[in-house]
């Protein structure tokens, strides 16, 4: 039976193990990303759960300055 080099063979394998730890890195990349994806649509539904608790108390009108606190409200910026 033929066989190729011992070189040969440490660097298929060389080619082989650096093939798997891609793969591997992909699929970790891919689960780290949905699992970005999962806490960016829980941190959306605290925001619009808040977004109500703050129209409730300031009135559906009210637009906030996001830098500053500050409140105007609609009728204040049409003028």
């Amino acid at each position: 039976m033929e066989k190729i080099t011992d070189d040969e063979l440490a660097k298929v394998q060389s080619f082989v193990t650096e093939f798997n730890t891609l793969k591997m890195q992909i699929g970790d990349a891919a689960l780290a990303q949905c699992n970005l994806v999962a806490q960016v649509d829980s941190l959306k539904e605290e925001y619009n759960k808040y977004e109500l608790e703050l129209m409730e108390k300031y009135g559906k009108d009210a637009i906030l300055n996001v830098q500053t606190g500050a409140i105007t409200r609609k009728e204040e910026q049409q003028e």
